[in-house]
């Protein structure tokens, strides 16, 4: 039987020495080969496309270009390429934007060579892991109330804006350059997706939970 060849790993981290413990780490495991080396976000992006590796170990925290916004980079241009999140930090935003932009795992940076080793097995398998803190993120996060407008379209906020102003719906018609029975309907909809039934209520939610910029 031909043995399969090994997993091509790029690591990506803008920390030289992260990198040379990661390449050694690699090192160890006959199934798993070090790809290429990259510092920051567009050389992760220019590597994918010159070596198109199998796997990524992604960090999430980096100058310039974040973890998540290479992650989603590389997702939408090399599909075939897996993302795994690599990383100090365990908060739930950082769990949910990297998972958002397409990683398929997180772990953080003290997981043992053997869990690593298996995650990056895992994910060149379509298979996801992820470190018991980030997971325990996810259910928190899922756990939290909805945050009021989450769901409001950006022509949605723009009216809304105008509402808190206190233009009615001909003079918001009138600035957006649109007829006053579109503002009509946004306002609508804006009041059924805030949960309220009047436009105070909407424009004190509005102002409460500063869901305008």
């Amino acid at each position: 039987m031909t043995p399969s060849a090994p997993i091509r790993v790029l690591l990506v981290d803008d920390h030289t020495m992260v990198r040379r413990g990661l390449a050694t780490f690699l090192m160890v495991f006959d199934d798993l080969e070090l790809a290429g080396e990259a510092a920051n976000g567009d050389e992760a992006i220019e590597l994918c496309a010159r070596l198109l590796p199998d796997v990524v170990l992604m960090d999430m925290v980096m100058p310039d270009m974040d973890g998540a916004t290479v992650t989603r980079l590389i997702r939408q241009r090399f599909p075939t390429v897996r993302v795994i999140a690599l990383t100090s930090y365990k908060e739930e935003g950082l769990v949910q934007s990297a998972l958002q932009a397409g990683a398929i795992g997180y772990l953080l940076k003290d997981v043992s060579a053997d869990e690593l080793a298996q995650a990056i097995r895992a994910a060149h398998t379509g298979q996801a892991t992820l470190s018991p803190e980030a997971a325990q993120a996810l259910v928190h996060a899922a756990a939290q109330p909805p945050t009021p407008g989450h769901g409001l379209t950006e022509r949605e906020r723009a009216v809304l804006a105008l509402m808190v102003e206190g233009l009615n719906n001909t003079e918001i018609a009138a600035r957006l350059v649109v007829s006053p029975s579109t503002i009509k309907s946004h306002v609508s909809h804006i009041l059924r997706k805030l949960g309220v039934t009047s436009r105070t209520e909407a424009v004190a939610l509005a102002v409460r939970h500063r869901l305008i910029a």
